[in-house]
C-alpha cells in the first residue's frame, strides 16, 4: 500500500516529442495564407504574372504558327506564275497577313498610279512602292511583336521580385525569433519557407518567360527576314516592269 502511494506520489515527466508537438502544416496553401501581407502581394504578382506570360505565350505561338501558314500559300501563289492583278484580284476580299499584306500595300499604289497615268509619277513610282511596303513591314513586325516585352520584363524582373519576398519573410522570421526567444527549427521552419516559396514563385514565373521570349524572338526575325526578302524581289519585278514601260 506504501509502494503504491508512493508511486503515484511521483510526478511523471513528459518529454518534448513528435506526437506532443504540434504538426505544422507546409502545404502550398497553408504557406500563403500564414505569410505576411507584403509577401502575399508579392506572391499573387508572380502568380498573376506567370499566368499572362503563359496566355502570351500560347497566342504567340498560335499567331506565329497561322502567320507562317499564309506567307507559305502566298509565296506559293505568287511564283505560280499567275499575273500580279489576278493575284491582287483574289487577296483583295481576305485578310491579308505578313508578305501578302506588303503586296496588297504595293499593289494598291501602283494601281493608283497607273490610273492617273502621268508620266512623272512613274519616275518616283519605285521609291513609293518601297516606302509603302518599308512602313507595312513595320506594321506586321508591331503586330507579331506586341505583348513580348512584357515576357522580358517578368524574365528579368520576376528572380529579384521573388528575392524581395523572401528576404521580407525571413526578416520576419528572424524577428518572431526575438520575441518568442525561441530558436526551435519548429518555430523557424514555417517561416523560412514560406520566404523561400516567394523565391520559387518568382523563378516559376521567370524560366518560362526567358525561354519562351528568346524562341519566340528567333521566329519573328525569321520571319521578318522574309517578308524583306519578298519586299526586295517584288521591288525588283516592279523595277523591270517600270523600265519596260518607259
Amino acid at each position: 500500500m506504501e509502494l503504491l502511494l508512493l508511486a503515484q506520489s511521483v510526478p511523471v515527466e513528459v518529454t518534448p516529442g513528435v506526437n506532443n508537438a504540434p504538426v505544422a502544416d507546409f502545404s502550398l496553401w497553408a504557406l500563403f495564407m500564414q505569410a505576411h501581407i507584403v509577401v502575399k502581394i508579392v506572391m499573387l504578382g508572380l502568380v498573376f504574372a506567370s499566368v499572362w506570360s503563359w496566355a502570351i505565350i500560347i497566342e504567340k505561338f498560335i499567331m506565329l504558327k497561322r502567320t507562317r501558314r499564309q506567307t507559305d500559300d502566298f509565296e506559293r501563289e505568287f511564283w505560280s506564275g499567275q499575273s500580279l492583278d489576278e493575284l491582287y484580284r483574289g487577296l483583295a476580299q481576305t485578310k491579308t497577313r505578313s508578305a501578302a499584306s506588303l503586296f496588297m500595300a504595293a499593289m494598291r499604289e501602283w494601281r493608283r498610279s497607273q490610273d492617273s497615268m502621268v508620266r512623272a509619277g512613274f519616275a518616283g513610282l519605285q521609291q513609293r512602292l518601297e516606302k509603302v511596303m518599308d512602313v507595312e513591314l513595320q506594321k506586321e513586325m508591331s503586330k507579331l511583336e506586341a505583348r513580348l516585352l512584357f515576357l522580358a520584363t517578368v524574365g528579368s524582373t520576376a528572380p529579384f521580385i521573388g528575392l524581395f519576398g523572401t528576404v521580407w519573410g525571413i526578416m520576419n522570421s528572424f524577428r518572431a525569433i526575438a520575441v518568442s526567444k525561441n530558436t526551435n527549427l519548429a518555430v523557424v521552419a514555417p517561416g523560412i519557407a514560406e520566404a523561400l516559396f516567394a523565391t520559387a514563385l518568382g523563378l516559376l514565373a521567370a524560366i518560362p518567360a526567358v525561354i519562351f521570349y528568346n524562341k519566340i524572338s528567333s521566329e519573328i526575325s525569321r520571319l521578318g527576314a522574309r517578308m524583306e526578302n519578298f519586299a526586295d524581289e517584288f521591288s525588283a519585278i516592279i523595277s523591270r516592269q517600270l523600265d519596260e514601260r518607259v
